[in-house]
């Protein structure tokens, strides 16, 4: 009777080993009822690491009927992103558009694009900028052709732009910032308008970004606008690439992106690189940063009297305090 307990004993451990593999938690237990924390870090830890047990077992049984199938097997599922479930936006456009057209060719920015003009831009920053506000500055004027950079020396807005007009610059740009950080962007075509405001965040030095290239050459670079298809995506499209010059000096190799994605715009500034034929890399030259549209202006700076096409209603009452003084 000893020997056959044991024997049963010996036999039914492994099966119950098992079993407890198998089945973790009862249907109805939570991990967050376990008081012990270490214990409850560590069940969960096993719960993790059986879900992707489970999901990895999915994948290769799907993987082999796939196979299986060949040539007859459905199309993979298309996965659901932030992107693809918006709600369709109603002012999107088509480029084609008769009025949209008809609308780009007498706005603003006419000159600029049928190249009547040359981008000349004044880069200027708030009162008594912080050392990273000044290198961000010097920075993007490495990145926009033909821009310069001045200091404010307590000058108001509405007085620095006759200035810049007198002075032939195309567009002005000045950045903000809050305790030591760049945290906004105000970007004024000249002579007629229109201002954006921006809120700035993720600024990422040159220094500070891993795997980074050589330093940015002279040369004119390319521009990319992704994502720019509403009427408002249109006038910020067309903002942009009004501060390059038309014709990029491709033998450079720099690439400027503004990508528009969940209504933030992302910039960066690469440099690609021929590994052969085929295959082409990239290196990341720097800065990058993050915009988001706060207001869209008519005319030229005005923060008390200015006609406004589009306002970011929320938080938009503080948005203007750095910029006005």
């Amino acid at each position: 009777m000893a020997a056959g307990g044991d024997g049963a004993g010996g036999g039914g451990a492994p099966a119950a080993a098992a079993a407890a593999e198998r089945v973790l938690f009862p249907p109805t237990f939570s991990v967050s009822e376990i008081k012990n924390k270490q214990r409850r870090h560590f069940m969960f830890q096993r719960w993790k690491q059986q879900q992707r047990k489970e999901k990895l077992a999915n994948r290769k049984k799907r993987r082999k009927e796939r196979e299986a199938l060949g040539d007859q097997a459905p199309s993979k599922p298309v996965p659901k992103t932030i992107e693809n479930q918006r709600v369709y936006d109603e002012t999107t456009v088509d480029p084609n558009d008769e009025e949209v057209a008809f609308d780009e060719s007498t706005d603003e920015f006419a000159p600029y694009f049928n190249r009547q003009t040359i981008p000349k831009i004044l880069i200027t920053t708030s009162d008594r900028p912080r050392g990273r506000t000044v290198r961000f500055c010097e920075q993007l004027s490495t990145v926009i052709p033909n821009s310069h950079v001045y200091y404010r020396r307590g000058l108001a807005l509405k007085r620095i732009i006759p200035q810049c007009i007198a002075r032939d610059f195309t567009d002005l740009i000045v950045i903000n910032e809050d305790r030591k950080i760049p945290n906004g962007l105000v970007l004024s075509h000249l002579p007629d308008g229109p201002t954006a405001h921006f809120r700035m965040s993720s600024v990422r030095l040159r220094k500070e970004i891993k795997r980074k290239g050589k330093e940015p050459t002279q040369h004119v670079p390319e521009v990319i606008l992704n994502n720019f298809t509403t009427r408002l995506g249109h006038s910020i499209g067309r903002m942009f690439a009004s501060l390059f010059p038309h014709d990029p000096q491709f033998i450079g190799r720099q690439v400027a992106t503004f990508h528009n994605q969940r209504d933030y715009i992302f910039f960066r500034f690469h440099r690609y690189i021929f590994k052969s034929e085929k295959k082409v890399g990239i290196q990341e030259l720097g800065p990058r940063f993050t915009l988001k549209l706060r207001s869209l202006q008519k005319g030229t700076f005005d923060s008390k009297f200015g006609e406004y096409e589009w306002i970011h209603k929320v938080g938009f009452k503080n948005c203007f305090k750095s910029a006005a003084a």
